[in-house]
């Protein structure tokens, strides 16, 4: 059995929580979280409680841990994990800065000790269908790409004061999953520019965003998001493996190639039957259906091959970063109304993309 220590109780860490009791390769070592409701779920699943990381890790000496901590502690906590040689599970994003996220990476890479980031989707098995197919070469050489993640968020959810000013929005909440994805489909962006509008509620913070996006393969991508406006169009919906989301089957991301276009999630390829057909001929519509699988499972599934140092991180704290990055270049993008590339974004930590 893989023991593992969750540090960080809040909504995602109670779920990795059930997800690792279930499991029959993994047993939880501990739970670390100052609050009541981390102590009392400590003691519903009958498993130690502390409150601070560093004491759980010396006590319990888990093989791995899972950090579903603040943004603002996912450094320090994940140094702790690296200094002990544990391999961690760093919930998204890597970091709170691009400077934070470069030195998890040097201290992972420098000491060999695996660090995982939780962008999930990458386990999706509707992001592997889609992988698959474009590496198949089915898409031909990649041309354009379009998304859209487009949802309401209820009044409630904006009573805590830091979801109503800048960092609390859309761009970090939620944009830098569908950015991970287009990485990892599309390939490595080079630069971004993007409006943001914060028309909807007047917050200090956006609730609306468009993107242009330049790929350095030569790829031209945009993306539209808002947690403002009703519509079924977001992987959370569509894919049907979100947590805490209805599924609502259909498409929420569009590649384009020389050979033929997939939708995302719904995995439908476009393709004309003869090669020399072009826009006067009709298309065939196939799918590409995933393998029914569960994504956080498949997730769990990784980070204990990667504990086990049998795989190495899908996600890397380098690849995690260059996501980061690139997600802080919308909003830098969209503040100062101009381009801005990922070299100059990881410059600012001495960093350079992933390749």
């Amino acid at each position: 059995m893989i023991r593992i220590a969750l540090l960080g109780a809040g909504l995602i860490g109670r779920e990795h929580a059930e997800l690792i009791q279930t499991h029959p390769g993994a047993e939880l070592a501990a739970i670390c979280d100052p609050s009541p409701e981390g102590k009392a779920l400590a003691e519903r699943l009958s498993v130690p409680h502390f409150s601070a990381y560093v004491e759980a890790l010396e006590k319990t000496r888990p093989d791995g841990a899972i950090i579903a901590l603040p943004n603002r502690l996912h450094e320090a906590a994940a140094l702790a994990c690296i200094d002990r040689g544990i391999a961690s599970l760093v919930e998204k994003p890597v970091a709170d800065t691009v400077a934070a996220g470069a030195r998890i990476a040097e201290a992972s890479e420098d000491r060999g000790v695996p660090v995982l980031v939780g962008h999930h989707r990458r386990h999706s098995p509707d992001i592997r269908a889609a992988k698959k197919s474009i590496a198949a070469g089915e898409l031909g050489g990649l041309v354009a790409v379009n998304g859209m993640t487009l949802f309401d968020k209820p009044e409630p959810y904006f009573q805590a004061e830091w979801r109503r000013q800048p960092g609390g929005g859309p761009l970090l909440i939620n944009l830098i999953h569908d950015i991970d994805a287009l990485r990892h489909l599309v390939g490595e962006i080079e630069s971004v520019r993007a409006f943001t509008s914060s028309a909807v509620r007047g917050f200090a913070v956006e609730d609306t965003a468009s993107i242009a996006i330049r790929f350095r393969n030569g790829v031209l991508g945009s993306f539209v998001i808002s947690d403002a406006a009703v519509s079924p169009w977001a992987w959370e919906y569509c894919s049907g493996q979100a947590l805490y989301h209805p599924s609502q089957p259909g498409p929420c991301l569009f590649i384009a190639g020389r050979k033929a276009a997939l939708s995302v999630s719904d995995m439908y390829l476009w393709r004309h039957a003869e090669q020399d057909h072009h826009w006067q001929h009709p298309l065939l519509r196939e799918h590409r259906p995933g393998d029914g699988s569960r994504t956080y499972v498949n997730q769990l599934d990784h980070f204990l091959a990667v504990i086990r140092r049998e795989a190495a991180p899908l996600i890397s704290a380098r690849d995690g970063l260059a996501t980061l990055a690139a997600t802080l270049a919308v909003e830098m993008a969209a503040r100062e109304d101009r381009t801005v590339t990922l070299d100059e974004m990881l410059a600012t930590a001495g960093q350079r993309a992933v390749a």
